[in-house]
């Protein structure tokens, strides 16, 4: 609940702000890429694993500077049986969740560049800002899939939210005076350790999905490792960073509404 009293408050005075003093508003949607590291892939910045895209509304303050509401859905999975490590290989887990953002962001374009105007037809951004995720991780035993978040894994219970902090860099290019181009990669810190429902330590006691006609053998979630000397109570189990990260590629399209009062050049 306070994460959504905090996006709320983000958003009206974002809309109250914009419609006082943003001069051009802007629209757009994304498609792209979406990729994630965390206690599942600890090193690589660059590995997408499902496809995403994104729209936003955005109000151009001047040639520079702009600020947006961001909604961006991607979908994120890793799994240790097909990791280069072979103590990943023989801890066994795996994940998949759908990842939904509401962020504000703000982007600072370099060159003297709006989607409406401007001096130049294109210039390299960077953005920043604030938002929240929603996140749900299952793993897929004997072809049954597991909401693992209600097994508590590590003992432990954990929000299906967090805040993010969002920041990246791309590119603008401008078609015709109302439509524009863009490429961007955005990375996000989360204010959790349980995108990939991995935090730190096994628990003590082995927590086991559900046994029926159709899947009898017991499948050991928190430790579904096949190999006997892997069993390790309140061993270590994850890498210990305390966030898990998640980014997007995009490539937009938007749409410029101008006003009647334009930017002075």
């Amino acid at each position: 609940m306070k994460l959504r009293r905090i996006l709320l408050s983000v958003v009206l005075f974002y809309l109250s702000s914009a419609t006082a003093t943003a001069q051009v508003m802007e629209v757009g949607a994304n498609v792209g890429a979406s990729g994630y590291m965390g206690d599942l892939n600890p090193k690589d910045p660059f590995d997408f694993s499902g496809a995403a895209f994104g729209v936003f509304v955005k109000g151009n303050l001047d040639p520079y500077w702009a600020v947006g509401i961001h909604y961006n859905h991607g979908r994120v999975k890793d799994n240790d049986a097909t990791s280069s490590n072979p103590d990943f290989r023989s801890r066994n887990l795996n994940f998949s969740t759908p990842l939904n953002e509401l962020s504000l962001q703000v982007d600072f374009n370099f060159f003297d560049y709006f989607s409406g105007g401007g001096t130049k037809n294109f210039s390299p951004f960077i953005f920043a800002g604030i938002g929240g995720v929603l996140f749900n991780p299952k793993a897929t035993y004997q072809d049954q899939e597991y909401e693992l978040r209600y097994y508590q894994t590590e003992g432990k219970r954990y929000r299906n939210y967090a805040l993010s902090v969002p920041f990246g860099a791309g590119v603008k290019y401008r078609i015709s005076d109302h439509w524009g181009l863009q490429t961007q990669l955005g990375y996000r810190t989360a204010h959790t350790d349980y995108l990939d429902d991995v935090g730190d330590r096994y628990p003590l006691a082995d927590v086991y999905g559900r046994i029926d006609n159709q899947h009898p053998l017991p499948i050991n979630l928190s430790n579904p490792s096949q190999l006997p000397q892997n069993w390790n109570p309140g061993g270590q189990r994850g890498d210990f960073r305390k966030n898990d990260t998640y980014f997007f590629f995009h490539i937009g399209i938007s749409y410029t509404f101008i006003s009647d009062k334009c930017f002075t050049f």
